[in-house]
């Protein structure tokens, strides 16, 4: 099962640690992101490893909507529960919940299936930036603030017209930001097709807090140093 090196399994709880989780990110998403760091001050595991860890464990259904509630931080004991509804939330043992997700259609629990969808779209999402945020956000004449970047996974949803997948991918086809004062939402659409044929699409929400005027220097400053880390990472894992 490729997701066992990144979480625990503990009867009935599943934990991620902070290491887990940022391996998770730089491995399998190619997310260089901050906040997924092992040591961040600001540690959040990253959303699409919650959305892998519910695919794997429910299936993959013709539609599903993923709303991200709140953060979960380092070895958060976190259950998954479906309701009879076919409703999964993934919350704590204070009942803090921290995903929710709907499920409608044909469902598939193929591992193999599952697990290409899962990859596809994981790799997808962690090409947010600097690929797609930069560009809308310099179009815009925004960015978040340099010493805190803020980017957070707020929804996403899709809409399969069948689910016996052997080899997806996804595709950008449209992109947007719409600023509100200090906030932006940005909206990613997005084509699924299976040995090259479309067989549904998506779209994935994020929120950028804490914007300011575009600074050329200092956005080149964070993209070079994205492309530090992640060339660091993969040079280390290649000794």
């Amino acid at each position: 099962m490729f997701l066992d090196p990144y979480h625990t399994q503990t009867g009935s709880r599943v934990r991620i640690s902070a290491q887990q989780a940022s391996d998770f990110a730089k491995r399998i998403a190619g997310d260089f992101n901050p906040i997924h760091d092992a040591d961040a001050r600001r540690f959040c595991v990253p959303g699409d490893l919650l959305f892998a860890l519910v695919l794997s464990r429910f299936g993959l259904s013709q539609r599903m909507d993923f709303h991200f509630r709140s953060m979960v931080g380092d070895g958060t004991p976190l259950s998954l529960e479906e309701s009879d509804s076919g409703q999964v939330e993934v919350k704590d043992d204070e009942g803090k919940q921290y995903l929710e997700v709907g499920r409608s259609g044909a469902e598939n629990h193929d591992a193999a299936a599952v697990e290409a969808f899962t990859r596809c779209y994981v790799a997808f999402s962690g090409k947010n930036f600097p690929h797609v945020l930069k560009p809308l956000l310099e179009e815009q004449g925004v960015m978040f603030n340099p010493k805190r970047p803020l980017v957070i996974y707020d929804s996403m949803g899709f809409s399969l017209e069948r689910t016996d997948l052997t080899g997806p991918t996804l595709e950008l086809v449209d992109s947007r930001l719409e600023v509100n004062g200090k906030r932006g939402d940005v909206k990613l659409e997005f084509r699924i097709t299976d040995r090259g044929e479309v067989v549904g699409s998506g779209s994935k929400k994020l929120v950028v807090s804490g914007l300011s005027e575009y600074d050329p220097a200092a956005m080149e400053a964070i993209v070079a140093e994205f492309y530090r880390l992640k060339a660091a990472y993969e040079s280390a894992q290649e000794a």
